[in-house]
């Protein structure tokens, strides 16, 4: 009997080929079902109107169950013959796991020419369909025993034809549409963590290459989320108000760009790569404006635009490097991933290459790559202007401060003291400033000569800081003499600041080395800045310097003061 049934199966596959009603009959009459890869038969409707019993009577061209057919064949129809040899009735499922990018699938199951079955899913209505399940469309049926039924699947896309199709039993059905997309999952989520970290590089730097990076960054993992299903399968969303999101697909090299122009400043130094940027740009944005209107024709040319921008961008890039640009080797290497595997996923969408892993998802891993590395590049870039600003800040501070003590010059001094004196008389609060001399300074330079009268001034300087505020501005004027500014003090505070600088020096032992140790001595003269007047920090530090020299005549080592003199 078994044999019988062999021979009987034999003949029947023999004889459906012979009579030319299908060229590729798949045998289901195993225990378990799990078809991945099989043949299955393609027929290009490109009246978009053919019914059901009209398309049986084409002529149906061979291909795989995953296959990509390009622009031109909106409407196309998928044929499936399958046999079960057994015994006993097959009831299996078919799943299109690629449902959540099209318009609409029809699917006919038919037996002996006759239309047992029919499904038809709108997916701008697909959300409560019943056979749709996280952007995959399942469809159950069933093979009886020892007979053949026939799936015909209608499907209409926006642009470009993808189609998947798997042929399951009930467990394996189910396992396939357990988990999947981890791989976009992590993909999104890498790129999602780069905006993130670059949101807080943009408010450490506000550069304006952060925010278009980021813009680059969010329109990618759009694309990517959309094109592999994530959004579909997250939101339970398809059709036209999805679709809409593939205009992610000009804004993402429209951003990216802008970024290359604001990262190697191409207007106002490569203005030969900056004329190519933008005429690519300009097309880029037409396109997209061209899109808010007819998205579905807008992306038909997508593919050929890709392609321009990646060779223009690659020949800027290319020039650039070539011109010792600092960052252009980084950004090529990025934008070298990027072109490969994007290469691999437009011939892939046109139709001209087998479907794979790389080829399918090349976008996607090209983005990231680059994004990867563009980060690298904002990261660099910050770093060099970061080692720049500090060596600017480093040349600022060796302008305004005094080489040997480090304390604030003349300079300096005026320039500040005169902002703090104006915001003192706009808000009403006492100044006050304090001239230093150092007793008897010429003996020590000559008894021991300009060294140790470097390290007495050294000395005298740390002291200073020590007994000050840390608002007060000190400043060495010249030779031995210092000024210090002192914000919110009065004449009186001012000079007890001042007889704590001077107690301070008298009772400090210099030690200037190990045999010699010097006690210091200053002279300090007080005057407090008249802010109800239009007095200058020059003319206060002026009589400062009278009060200076009064305690100098008086014999040294005291403070006098000079007195506001009433109104």
């Amino acid at each position: 009997m078994a044999y019988c049934r062999v021979v009987f199966s034999c003949f029947f596959l023999w004889a459906m080929s012979a009579t030319g009603h299908a060229s590729t009959v798949i045998d289901v009459g195993q225990e378990t079902v799990q078809l991945t890869n099989f043949s299955i038969e393609y027929f290009i409707d490109e009246s978009q109107a053919l019914d059901y019993q009209s398309v049986g009577q084409e002529t149906f061209q061979q291909t795989t169950n995953t296959t990509t057919l390009g622009t031109q064949a909106t409407v196309t129809w998928y044929r499936i013959n399958l046999y079960n040899s057994k015994q006993q009735d097959k009831t299996l499922f078919l799943n299109l796991p690629k449902a959540y990018h099209v318009r609409s699938i029809q699917i006919f199951e038919g037996r002996s020419k006759n239309l047992i079955n029919q499904a038809l899913i709108d997916l701008n209505q697909a959300s409560d369909h019943p056979l749709m399940y996280r952007g995959a469309v399942v469809y159950p049926f069933t093979v009886p025993a020892g007979e053949t039924t026939t799936l015909y699947v209608r499907s209409h896309v926006y642009s470009h034809q993808w189609f998947s199709s798997e042929i399951y039993d009930e467990e394996h059905s189910r396992r396939s549409l357990v988990g999947g997309h981890l791989d976009i999952a992590l993909l999104v989520g890498m790129m999602l963590a780069l905006v993130f970290y670059n949101g807080l590089l943009y408010f450490a730097t506000s550069r304006k290459e952060n925010i278009l990076y980021s813009l680059y960054l969010i329109s990618g993992l759009t694309w990517i989320a959309l094109s592999y299903g994530l959004i579909s399968k997250a939101f339970n969303v398809y059709g036209d108000s999805l679709f809409i999101l593939n205009l992610s697909v000009f804004t993402m090299p429209i951003f990216l760009l802008l970024f290359m122009m604001a990262i190697f400043e191409t207007r106002k130094l490569y203005l030969k790569e900056h004329r190519a940027l933008q005429g690519v740009l300009l097309l880029l944005l037409a396109s997209f404006v061209y899109g808010l209107f007819d998205i579905t024709q807008a992306l038909k040319p997508a593919t050929g635009l890709a392609a321009l921008m990646m060779v223009v961008t690659f020949s800027v890039s290319i020039s650039l490097f070539r011109k010792r640009n600092l960052l252009a080797k980084f950004f090529l290497i990025g934008h070298t991933f990027f072109i490969i595997f994007n290469g691999f996923a437009v011939m892939y969408y046109m139709g001209l290459v087998k479907p794979n892993y790389v080829n399918s998802h090349g976008v996607g891993i090209g983005i990231v790559l680059e994004a990867l590395t563009l980060a690298f590049i904002i990261s660099y870039r910050i770093k060099v202007l970061e080692d720049i600003r500090s060596k600017q800040d480093e040349l600022k501070t060796q302008a305004s401060t005094d080489p040997l003590t480090q304390l604030y010059n003349r300079r300096y001094f005026m320039t500040e003291g005169c902002y703090m004196l104006k915001k003192a008389k706009e808000n009403g609060t006492p100044i006050s400033v304090l001239t230093i001399d150092i007793d008897h300074f010429k003996a020590i330079n000559d008894n021991h000569g300009h060294h140790v009268g470097d390290l007495v001034l050294i000395g005298v300087a740390s002291v200073f800081q020590r007994w000050s505020r840390d608002k007060d501005l000190i400043a060495r004027f010249g030779g031995e003499e210092f000024v210090v500014l002192l914000p919110s003090a009065d004449y009186t505070e001012a000079l007890e600041c001042a007889q704590r600088i001077r107690q301070g020096i008298e009772k400090h032992t210099f030690q200037v080395s190990d045999a010699l140790s010097l006690q210091v001595r200053v002279s300090i003269g007080v005057a407090q800045v008249d802010v109800t007047t239009l007095e200058s920090l020059e003319s206060a530090v002026n009589r400062a310097d009278k009060a200076l020299y009064q305690a100098k005549s008086l014999g040294r080592n005291r403070v006098c003061g000079a007195e506001l003199q009433a109104a």
